[in-house]
C-alpha cells in the first residue's frame, strides 16, 4: 500500500495533477491524501458577510474546505471507480511546507504529487513558489505536474546526475519503484560539469548500473556547459515522460531554481520532474 499526498487548492492545474496520479498509480493500491491548507487571508468580506452570529472565522473557512474536498473526492470516486483507491481529507490552517512535512511525517507519505506552472510566457516562471519551496524543503520524494501535462505512458524516464555525491538504494527507490510499475527504460544522463567527481563519477556508474539490474539501463555522458538546452534537447530528441533528479547542492535542480530570468524563456519542458532526497546533501 502507498501513502501518496496531493496538495490542492481546487484550481485546474492542482485536479490535473491528481487526474495523473490516479492514472499513473491505477494499479497499485494506494491511499491519497488530499490536502487544503488555509490561510487567515484567504478570508474574503462577502463570507464574512454570512456567518452566523456564533461562528468563527477560522472555523467557517475550514467548513468550506472540508466541503469543497468532499466534493472532489466524490468526483473522483465517480470518475475513475477504482476500489484499489482511498481518499482521505485533511485541512490545515497553517504553514503551507510545515503541514504538508507534518502530514508527511504523520501519515508516512512515500511521494508528494502536485501540480505546477510550466514555463510559458512572458511570466518567466519555470515552477509555481509551492512547488519549488516543496521540492526545496519537504521530507518526501516530490513528483511535480506541469499543467496541462496528461498521463499516457512512463516509456523512458531520465535521471539527471553530475554525480557530486554518490547515491544510495534508499534514496532511489521511488524512481525504481515507477520503472518497474510501468516497465520504463532508465536513460542516465551524467553531466560532466566538476573536474573533481571523475572517482565518484565511476563509482556512481557502477552503482546505478547494479542496483538497474533489472531495469533496460543505458548511460549518456554529457560535457556541454549548457545544462538547459542540452537537457531539453535531449528530452525532445528521446521522447522522454518523465525527468528525476536528485534535491541536492550543487545539482541540476538547484541551478535551475538559481538561474537568471532570461533564460527561462529557453527552457521548455512540460513533463513531470520526480525530485528525490539526496541524505548526504
Amino acid at each position: 500500500m502507498k501513502s501518496i499526498l496531493l496538495p490542492t487548492d481546487f484550481s485546474k492545474n492542482s485536479e490535473n495533477a491528481i487526474n495523473y496520479a490516479m492514472a499513473l498509480f491505477k494499479d497499485v493500491n494506494c491511499d491519497f491524501y488530499l490536502l487544503n491548507v488555509q490561510k487567515a487571508s484567504s478570508f474574503i468580506t462577502d463570507d464574512m458577510m454570512v456567518m452566523s452570529a456564533s461562528a468563527t472565522i477560522y472555523q467557517t473557512i475550514i467548513d468550506v474546505s472540508k466541503k469543497s474536498l468532499a466534493n472532489l473526492i466524490t468526483k473522483i470516486e465517480t470518475k475513475y471507480r477504482n476500489d484499489k483507491h482511498t481518499f482521505h481529507s485533511v485541512v490545515d490552517y497553517d504553514n503551507f511546507i510545515d503541514s504538508i512535512n507534518q502530514l508527511t511525517i504523520n501519515k508516512q507519505i512515500d511521494l508528494i504529487v502536485m501540480g505546477t506552472k510550466g514555463a510559458t510566457g512572458f511570466e518567466k516562471v519555470i515552477f509555481g513558489s509551492n512547488t519549488v519551496h516543496v521540492m526545496q524543503r519537504c521530507v518526501a520524494p516530490v513528483l511535480a505536474i506541469p499543467d496541462g501535462c496528461l498521463f499516457k505512458d512512463l516509456n523512458t524516464v531520465a535521471f539527471t546526475t553530475n554525480n557530486v555525491t554518490l547515491h544510495n538504494v534508499e534514496e532511489l527507490k521511488p524512481l525504481k519503484k515507477l520503472l518497474t510499475l510501468h516497465n520504463s527504460k532508465l536513460n542516465v544522463l551524467h553531466f560532466g560539469d566538476i573536474e573533481e567527481g571523475s572517482d565518484r563519477k565511476k563509482k556512481n556508474k557502477l552503482f546505478l548500473k547494479t542496483y538497474f539490474n533489472d531495469v533496460t539501463y543505458e548511460n549518456i555522458d554529457s560535457y556541454s556547459k549548457d545544462l538547459y538546452k542540452t537537457l531539453e534537447e535531449y528530452v525532445h530528441a528521446n521522447n522522454i515522460k518523465l525527468i528525476a533528479m536528485m534535491r541536492e547542492k550543487h545539482t541540476f535542480l538547484e541551478r535551475l531554481f538559481n538561474r537568471h530570468p532570461e533564460e527561462d524563456l529557453a527552457f521548455n519542458i512540460d513533463i513531470p520532474f520526480l525530485v528525490m532526497e539526496n541524505s548526504k546533501s
